[in-house]
């Protein structure tokens, strides 16, 4: 039966929507009438609440995109320097290859042509090293299966065997790759036969 009343209690239509139910144990004492009342929010300041959210999600939005955008110019920058630093220490050492070159161009006239000759094949070596420390490798494929990645062909000529077909034949123009990739493909002549009788 103490059930049945509670019951009915908590479906009372008399009761007001806005407060909350009466505390356990209130009675007359405790508090004003024996309930405690939930806040009420206007809409007007539900409307201003939410406008301040908005405006500083806003704000920290647009910090936060200020400050990504400062680490993307950053980084940008820090990686122009940092190829730039790199360069400055290749020219550096290409430099002191262009003092020999200007040693050679200023020497007698007189001297002999095999020692001008082994001057710049000594000048031809530095340069050649310091470019290969540098990452260069040169592709030189004569007697390598052609490889159209790396080779240009400019021009076939039938094998004399037939396991020569498809290989290179003679280099042309020397190819080259920087730390593995292609600057400029060899040029060659490809033994081929296909087009020959």
């Amino acid at each position: 039966m103490k059930r049945r009343v509670r019951m009915e209690r908590g479906f009372e239509e008399d009761a007001p929507v806005d407060e909350a139910p009466p505390v356990p144990g209130g009675g007359a004492g405790g508090g004003a009438g024996g309930t405690t009342g939930v806040p009420v929010e206007s809409a007007e300041g539900a409307v201003a609440r939410l406008e301040d959210q908005i405006r500083e999600a806003t704000d920290r939005h647009l910090r936060l995109a200020a400050e990504f955008d400062n680490f993307r110019k950053r980084v940008a920058r820090e990686r122009l320097e940092l190829a730039d630093r790199a360069q400055a220490a290749l020219v550096i050492k290409v430099l002191e290859v262009l003092d020999d070159v200007d040693r050679i161009v200023a020497s007698d006239p007189a001297t002999p042509t095999a020692t001008l000759l082994e001057a710049v094949l000594l000048v031809d070596k530095k340069l050649r090293k310091e470019l290969e420390a540098a990452g260069l490798e040169r592709i030189d494929p004569a007697g390598q299966p052609f490889d159209p990645a790396w080779h240009e062909a400019v021009s076939i000529v039938a094998p004399e065997r037939p396991e020569q077909d498809h290989t290179v034949a003679a280099t042309f123009q020397i190819g080259y790759r920087f730390r593995g990739s292609l600057v400029r493909p060899a040029r060659v002549q490809v033994y081929s036969s296909e087009g020959h009788a």
